[in-house]
């Protein structure tokens, strides 16, 4: 059956990040991975929904958070790993490390650390796709943090002027590090700030795989017709710290059972087991795959050699 081959797709791609995700913070804790490393563990529904609701050949930017965004993408999780330690094997040559994944043969065009500053970037992209006729959307994912940036409202109202093919999703996880989305922004629901430039807007339960999908299925289309951007708010939770050096002191253990409680990958897998597209075997199975996909990866780092020093001196300007 199609439609279940789709949903254990779904819950493979959910269950091989979170796996990613604990990996990467052990590895971090063993000094194997070095500088800043913000997990996405809790998020995984929006990062798999969002890329199943593209086509092929559709493009996607995104934040320092990216390694979901990736995965779903659907880069190699060896060189992804590899990315993180380093190792010239990594998808960026091991320069780029965990807030800089790009691998523009799947689509995944950059994690970006500069709050906000990605999406005029997304729009460019837009820009260029449209000029080029490629009938091809670019999916712009950020924090509600970003929503505050000027970079934020410059490409909503320039790709609202030009009706550019760009989904805007933003990941509300309620906090911007160690601040409360309530102390930081004057509108609770972002996606209402999106009618100051005539751009529809939803809000979507960022925790439901299937939500996501939905929302973004519908404006991409949209966006591909020549209707311009829309907006998406995905309203969600992470549920670890803002980066491993966060011992989230802002956030009461009750708020954080009560998110723990909607994990997506829960959710999603009592959905299917109750719809009987998945049994209790089933998911070991796919617990099992991820599992070896990931000791691979890890295995693949590890070997990998580390970049010469003469990298330094390549890929500094782009080439002609």
């Amino acid at each position: 059956m199609e439609d279940q081959k789709l949903m254990l797709d779904l819950l493979y791609q959910m269950l091989l990040i979170r796996q990613f995700e604990d990996k990467a913070a052990e590895m971090y804790a063993k000094g194997k991975i070095a500088g800043f490393l913000h997990l996405y563990n809790g998020e995984e529904a929006i990062a798999v929904g969002a890329v199943a609701g593209l086509r092929e050949g559709d493009l996607l930017v995104t934040h320092y958070r990216d390694h979901g965004h990736a995965i779903a993408k659907g880069a190699d999780v060896k060189r992804l790993m590899a990315e993180l330690f380093g190792k010239a094997t990594g998808v960026c040559k091991g320069k780029g490390g965990s807030m800089h994944f790009f691998d523009a043969s799947v689509g995944m065009l950059g994690g970006y650390a500069i709050v906000a500053g990605h999406l005029p970037l997304a729009v460019g992209l837009a820009l260029a796709g449209d000029y080029l006729g490629k009938r091809q959307v670019v999916l712009c994912v950020f924090g509600d943090g970003a929503t505050n940036h000027g970079y934020f409202h410059e490409a909503m109202n320039m790709a609202a002027l030009w009706r550019l093919p760009v989904v805007f999703l933003c990941e509300n996880n309620l906090y911007g590090m160690g601040t409360a989305l309530k102390k930081a922004s004057a509108v609770q629901e972002i996606s209402r700030k999106s009618q100051a430039y005539d751009i529809p807007g939803e809000r979507v339960d960022g925790m439901d795989v299937l939500a996501v999908r939905e929302a973004v299925a519908k404006t991409a289309e949209r966006a591909r017709e020549g209707w311009g951007p829309s907006f998406v708010e995905a309203v969600t939770y992470r549920f670890r710290g803002h980066s491993m050096a966060d011992p989230v002191f802002y956030r009461t253990k009750v708020e954080e059972e009560a998110w723990r409680a909607k994990d997506p990958i829960t959710l999603f897998q009592q959905k299917l087991e109750a719809e009987g597209l998945l049994t209790p075997e089933e998911f070991e199975r796919l617990e099992r795959e991820v599992e070896e996909a990931i000791q691979e990866a890890v295995r693949f780092a590890e070997e990998s050699p580390e970049p010469p020093l003469e990298a330094l001196y390549e890929d500094i300007y782009a080439q002609p």
